[in-house]
């Protein structure tokens, strides 16, 4: 049985390979925007792509194309102002919530990232930066949540993020521990009974949050992961508004009902953020507004997420509506 650091390993890393995978031409991809940001796609999501169909919206998330490579006004390397770092590792943005770079890797590289061009290597998670950060964290008695984020925080080890939350529950002000991820959508069997001890094991109060796009995201092979986690933490899911990808509401309210159907809830829609290389996905917030008011004619509100997008310097999310 493998496990989910040799299924990390086995993923493509290169546009063409994944192509030839699916069947498909390699004339589909642009080697430029390869070079700017590399290909990386796990072989469990590319299972999920339909072989044959250069437009399907999984593999439009992955796959690097000549249209990243435009200049467009607007658009930056970093869209949401955060590489001014409060500290080695450390974001902090609102309040009461910190955000700890924990890992700058990821299972796999969406094209519309926003952290596409963050400097993690200047970032690099050490002893040194858990140090300091969790020094950082002591002295603010008015943080209460700590936000593990990346990259992905879960390309770190079950050890390491057992031995990171620990630490946390020694600071009495800190109450929650939240971590974002992408990888056990990408990649299920990250979600390891080790990485439920590690989340569990303290008096802090977990809360996961995923990020899926489209309902095909939602596997058999997540849900069955998922079902300790949502027993005993509550899980919660991330969207982004994407062109080409799930910019319609039927394909948002099955995403809602596939999330719900694994016990997952529904939180956040959010618009693009305006990174260098993703204005191709760009949904216009007039037309957002507009599928948006057609899912909530299709769901009832609890399924319902939260239309949103985030601006810099602002002390929380912005609602659109």
């Amino acid at each position: 049985m493998s496990t989910w650091q040799s299924q990390l390993s086995d993923g493509f890393r290169s546009a063409s390979e994944l192509l030839a995978f699916l069947q498909l031409p390699a004339a589909g991809m642009s080697a430029a925007a390869q070079a700017d940001f590399a290909t990386r796609v796990p072989r469990h999501f590319a299972a999920l792509m339909t072989p044959g169909d250069l437009d399907d919206p999984l593999l439009r998330q992955v796959l690097p194309i000549g249209d990243e490579t435009l200049q467009v006004p607007g658009f930056s390397d970093d869209p949401l102002a955060e590489q001014q770092n409060a500290a080695p590792g450390v974001l902090h943005k609102y309040g009461s919530r910190a955000l700890l770079i924990l890992r700058g890797g990821c299972a796999v590289n969406c094209r519309y990232c926003f952290r596409r061009a963050f400097p993690y290597a200047e970032l690099s998670w050490s002893a040194r930066t858990q140090r300091d950060a969790l020094g950082y964290l002591r002295a603010d008695a008015g943080i209460n949540e700590v936000i593990l984020s990346g990259g992905d925080p879960l390309m770190a080890s079950d050890e390491a993020i057992a031995d990171l939350v620990g630490e946390l529950a020694g600071i009495d002000h800190i109450t929650r521990v939240r971590v974002h991820s992408r990888l056990p959508v990408v990649m299920p069997d990250r979600l390891t009974p080790q990485l439920h001890q590690a989340l569990t094991g303290t008096r802090l109060k977990p809360v996961l949050m995923l990020h899926a796009n489209h309902p095909r995201e939602i596997s058999r092979a997540l849900h069955e992961r998922l079902q300790p986690f949502v027993r005993d933490l509550p899980v919660f899911n991330q969207a982004v508004l994407l062109r080409g990808v799930n910019d319609d509401a039927s394909t948002l309210a099955a995403l809602s009902e596939a999330l719900f159907n694994s016990r997952i809830q529904p939180y956040y829609l959010f618009l693009l953020d305006r990174v260098r290389g993703a204005a191709h996905f760009e949904v216009p917030e007039a037309e957002a507004k507009v599928v948006y008011r057609d899912l909530q004619s299709r769901l009832p509100g609890f399924l319902v997420p939260r239309l949103a997008r985030e601006i810099p310097d602002k002390p929380n999310k912005t609602l659109v509506l």
